[in-house]
C-alpha cells in the first residue's frame, strides 16, 4: 500500500502542485503576508518591547514555581510549520512560552552600524526596514521568511560569509530570558561563556527576546561577474583564492553543474549605471516571468559575462525556484509559457507544504529527496564533490565560502578547525557550504536508493574533516556520533551554570531524527535482499 501511494504521488505530484498546491499555497501565503504587513504598518510597537519581555519573564517564573516533577522543558510557541526547518520538532511534549508578539525592529544605530530586533523579525522585514536607510544585514539569508532570531541561534550563512563568517559571528549582543525568569544582555565582555555558546544552541540555553547585530552600507545594484570554469581542480583552487584575496569580492558563490563544470559568481555593490551599454545589462531577475536564477547562470557556462542586478532581486535570487528544488516538483516550471502564465504564484510555499504534510508523507520526503547544507573546510572541496557525485548522483550543487573562526579549546559547539586549515596569519579557516538539494539521480531514474545510508556516509565524511551540517535539515546521527562531531564541553558547562539543564530541551533532543534510524536502515537493507531475489 505504501509503495502504491508513493507511486501515485510521484506520478501526479506535478499536477497536484500546479492545480492545488500553488493556488491554495498562494492564498495561504498571501494571508500570512498581509497580516505581517498590517502589523508592520499599524501594529508595530517597539516601544512596548520591555513590557512584552516582562510578560515572558512572568511566564517563565510561573513555570519555575511548579513542582519539579511537573515541569516540561520550555520552548517558544512558534508553530513548527512556520519555521523553515525540514524537521518537525516535538513541541507537543514541551511547555510552550507565548512569544509571538516579539516581531518588531527596535532600532538602527548608524554610528555603531548595528540593528536591534526582536527574534521573530524576518529577513524580508529587516531588509525593508534597513534598505530605506541604506543598509542590509552583514549576513543576509536568501529566504525572506527566515527569522533573525532563529538564524542567530543556528546557522545563517550567505555569499558575504567569506568576509565575516556565519550570522552568529556578526551578533553584538543577545537579550536572553534565563530559566529563572531573569533577563540578561549577553555580550562577549559581560557573559563571555554564554555569548560563545549561544550560536548553534538552537534555543536550548534560554529564550531569546532581542538581538543586536552588524549591518553594512549598500548601493542600489550588485555588479555581478560570471566566471565559467571547466575543471574540478580549477574551480576548487579559484574559489579558495578569491575567498582569501585581499580584494575579495563582496559576494562570492559558485554553482557546480557537473564535476568539471561550474560558474563562479563575484558580486560588488554598484550605483545605478548611467552608461547606455551598462544600462542594457540591468537584469530585474526577480520578476515572475524571468528564468530561474540557476538556469540563467547556466547560460554563462561557455561565454562568461557580467550584469547589474537590483539588490533585492540579487538577495532573493534563489527564491522562485528554491534553488533548484522546484524543478523536481514542477519540471515544466521554468518553461517560458509556464512562467508567463503562472510564474506569479511561484514558488510553492514552504509553510503551506509543511502545514499540509502528514507523518506518512513526511517519511517519504526524507527517504526520496535530499535537502542539506554541509559546512566543510575548503581543503576537502574536491573530495566532497566527488562523494556527492558517487553517493547521490545529483547536480547542480551550491558552494558558498565562509570563515570558521578558531575560538580556542572548548570555544563553542562547532568543531575546531585543523591547524593546517587555518589561513596563514589569520584566526580562521576558510570553509564552504556544500548545498545539496533535490532528488538523487537513482530515484529520478526510478531505481532503488538507500537515502539514509548515503546520508550517514556523508555525515561520517563530514566528521572526519571537522565539518558540520546545518541542523535545520534532517540528521541521521546517533547521540554518540553527534557528540563526536560537535564540541559540547562549553555548551554543557553553560547549561549547568545558567540553569538551562531540564529547563530547555537538550540540543540533540531538539534536532534528533524524527524516526528510528536503525529501523529505516533495516528497511533499506531489505532492498538488497529484494533485488537479489
Amino acid at each position: 500500500m505504501r509503495q502504491k501511494l508513493v507511486d501515485l504521488l510521484t506520478k501526479y505530484r506535478s499536477l497536484l502542485l500546479v492545480g492545488v498546491g500553488l493556488p491554495v499555497g498562494f492564498v495561504f501565503d498571501a494571508v500570512l503576508r498581509t497580516r505581517a504587513r498590517i502589523h508592520e504598518a499599524l501594529g508595530a510597537a517597539p516601544e512596548r518591547h520591555d513590557e512584552k519581555v516582562r510578560e515572558i519573564q512572568e511566564q517563565v517564573r510561573r513555570w519555575a514555581s511548579q513542582p519539579a516533577s511537573e515541569r516540561k522543558p520550555m520552548c517558544t510557541d512558534r508553530r513548527t510549520w512556520m519555521n523553515l526547518s525540514t524537521r518537525f520538532e516535538p513541541k507537543h511534549t514541551w511547555h510552550k512560552v507565548r512569544m509571538g508578539a516579539l516581531r518588531d525592529v527596535l532600532g538602527l544605530d548608524e554610528a555603531a552600524r548595528t540593528v536591534r530586533v526582536e527574534p521573530f523579525v524576518t529577513v524580508g522585514q529587516a531588509m525593508r526596514y534597513l534598505a530605506k536607510r541604506g543598509y542590509m544585514l552583514a549576513v543576509h539569508l536568501e529566504i525572506a521568511d527566515a527569522t533573525i532570531g532563529g538564524l542567530a541561534l543556528a546557522a545563517g550563512m550567505t555569499t558575504h560569509s567569506h568576509k565575516v563568517g556565519m550570522l552568529f559571528e556578526t551578533v553584538v549582543a543577545y537579550e536572553v530570558v534565563l530559566a529563572d525568569g531573569s533577563l540578561v544582555r549577553v555580550t562577549k565582555d559581560s557573559h563571555p561563556d554564554l555569548f560563545r555558546a549561544m550560536g548553534w544552541s538552537h534555543g536550548t540555553l534560554g529564550l531569546l527576546v532581542g538581538v543586536e547585530l552588524a549591518v553594512v552600507p549598500i548601493k542600489k545594484y550588485v555588479h555581478m561577474r560570471y566566471v565559467p570554469v571547466h575543471s574540478q581542480q580549477g574551480y576548487c583552487d579559484e574559489m579558495y583564492r578569491l575567498a582569501n584575496a585581499d580584494d575579495a569580492p563582496h559576494f562570492l558563490e559558485a554553482t557546480v553543474y557537473s564535476k568539471d563544470r561550474a560558474v563562479i559568481m563575484c558580486g560588488e555593490f554598484a550605483d545605478e549605471p548611467t552608461d547606455p551599454a551598462a544600462r542594457r545589462k540591468i537584469n530585474h531577475l526577480g520578476r515572475w516571468y524571468k528564468p530561474w536564477f540557476y538556469k540563467h547562470v547556466e547560460t554563462f557556462l561557455e561565454r562568461g559575462g557580467d550584469e547589474y542586478i537590483p539588490l533585492q532581486d540579487y538577495i532573493l535570487r534563489h527564491n522562485r525556484s528554491i534553488f533548484w528544488v522546484v524543478a523536481h516538483m514542477i519540471p515544466e516550471g521554468n518553461h517560458p509559457l509556464f512562467r508567463a502564465l503562472l510564474g506569479w504564484m511561484m514558488p510553492p510555499r514552504i509553510a503551506f507544504l509543511k502545514f499540509s504534510t502528514t507523518p506518512a508523507v513526511r517519511k517519504m520526503t526524507f527517504t526520496m529527496q535530499v535537502f542539506q547544507d554541509i559546512v566543510l573546510p575548503m581543503s576537502a572541496m574536491k573530495r566532497a564533490v566527488d562523494l556527492v557525485d558517487e553517493r547521490f548522483e545529483m547536480f547542480p550543487i551550491l558552494l558558498y565560502p565562509s570563515r570558521v573562526y578558531d575560538h580556542g579549546e572548548a570555544g563553542g559547539q562547532l568543531p575546531r578547525p585543523f591547524p593546517e586549515d587555518i589561513v596563514p596569519g589569520k584566526d580562521y579557516a576558510m570553509y564552504f557550504d556544500l548545498g545539496v538539494y533535490g532528488v538523487p539521480g537513482p530515484i529520478q531514474r526510478r531505481l532503488p536508493f538507500k537515502t539514509v545510508h548515503a546520508m550517514r556516509a556523508m555525515e561520517a565524511f563530514t566528521a572526519g574533516v571537522r565539518g558540520f551540517p546545518f541542523l535545520y535539515a534532517d540528521t541521521f546521527m546517533t547521540r554518540e556520533e553527534f557528540e563526536v562531531m560537535f564540541d559540547l564541553r562549553l555548551y554543557r558547562q553553560v547549561r549547568d551554570r545558567y540553569g538551562a539543564s531540564g529547563a530547555f530541551p537538550d540540543l540533540y533532543d531538539k534536532i534528533k531524527p524524527e524516526v528510528d534510524v536503525l529501523a529505516v536502515l533495516d528497511e533499506e537493507r531489505e532492498m538488497d535482499t529484494t533485488l537479489a531475489d
